[in-house]
């Protein structure tokens, strides 16, 4: 049998098409591209708890010396060594709060008791009695600032030096990664020790240090992003409309980078806490009576086995404040980062 061909008019083509267009009607209200990253690190939950736990941490560190009512180099040797006491948790027997010691004979004592000390301190005190407490709290306070301002001064120099490098290229790239290379490849100790020599050791030697090496990984990234916007069209058109370089890379190509840059801040936080703190550790960073957290951790490991609180107050924040940034870090690149959409 031959084929029928069948046809139809447009009349009869006609309902399909207006179902399609109402079945296809946008139903959603569109949002601007932070609003849709709020949402999605909604959904990460490790990233919501830790920016409720550093939130809760900012607080402490400048509410906690005010509940102590002690001063940072506050000392009374008749209140030397004593452990953690808390009201309300000195029953509570599984918790080191409690306020005694177990002795090298194997009896406990309340160290308050012993020493007629009717005031608590909740984090105990050291071997000069001063409180534990206002010393980690301002310890937080120094390290987060040390932090803070280093994370700034990567931002400010990598942004402006990787943009300048990757929008130019040519011969001024080549001479500006040369320098890039060479900073990079002096350690950041002997940068810090070249720092004590002409400063004090302190806050100035370590943020300087912290300024002349940790900028080149951000550089090196914006330049990469920059590199690859700035052949596309929306830079292209803006050049042609006579758009001078200065406007086109602030105006066109950072905030297109905005993403990235908050993400490279994030991780650049808690390397630089880490940073502090080892410099603390071995003796290079701050000096008494100003603590950080790694001067806090330095001085409680040479009494770790005799009065383990020294050490394990400051050493819980330090993990917690590295933790709870790196969380954050990695909640901000998911919902950022265009790459990692589901």
């Amino acid at each position: 049998m031959a084929n029928k061909i069948v046809r139809m008019s447009k009349s009869q083509f006609a309902p399909a098409i207006v179902d399609a267009t109402i079945s296809e009607a946008i139903n959603k209200p569109s949002i601007s591209f932070w609003q849709d990253s709020w949402m999605r690190i909604r959904k990460n939950k490790a990233a919501l708890v830790s920016m409720v736990l550093i939130a809760l941490v900012f607080i402490f560190a400048w509410v906690g010396p005010l509940i102590s009512g002690h001063g940072l180099d506050e000392q009374d040797l008749k209140r030397t060594n004593l452990p953690a006491k808390i009201p309300g948790l000195e029953n509570v027997s599984w918790l080191p709060f409690d306020g005694t010691r177990t002795m090298a004979n194997g009896n406990v004592v309340d160290v308050y008791e012993q020493k007629n000390i009717e005031e608590h301190y909740w984090f105990g005190t050291d071997g000069l009695g001063r409180d534990v407490l206002t010393r980690v709290a301002k310890g937080i306070q120094i390290s987060l600032y040390i932090a803070f301002l280093a994370a700034l001064l990567d931002m400010l120099i990598g942004v402006a030096y990787g943009a300048i490098s990757g929008y130019y290229g040519g011969k001024l790239d080549n001479v500006m990664q040369r320098i890039v290379e060479v900073v990079s490849g002096v350690p950041n100790l002997v940068v810090v020790i070249l720092m004590i020599l002409v400063f004090e050791p302190g806050i100035m030697s370590i943020t300087i240090a912290l300024a002349i090496t940790s900028w080149t990984s951000m550089s090196r990234v914006v330049r990469a992003q920059v590199m690859k916007l700035k052949e596309q069209e929306f830079v292209l058109a803006s050049r042609t409309l006579g758009s001078s370089n200065f406007k086109i890379i602030l105006k066109h190509l950072l905030p297109n980078l905005a993403s990235v840059i908050i993400i490279n801040t994030m991780f650049t936080i808690p390397s630089a806490i880490f940073f502090e703190a080892f410099l603390s550790f071995i003796g290079l960073g701050l000096q008494s009576p100003l603590a950080s957290l790694g001067t806090l951790i330095n001085d409680g490991f040479k009494t770790l086995r005799l009065y383990p609180h020294l050490m394990l107050f400051p050493a819980f924040f330090i993990s917690l404040i590295m933790v709870c940034f790196n969380m954050i870090a990695d909640g901000l690149r998911d919902a950022l980062d265009p790459k990692m959409r589901d």
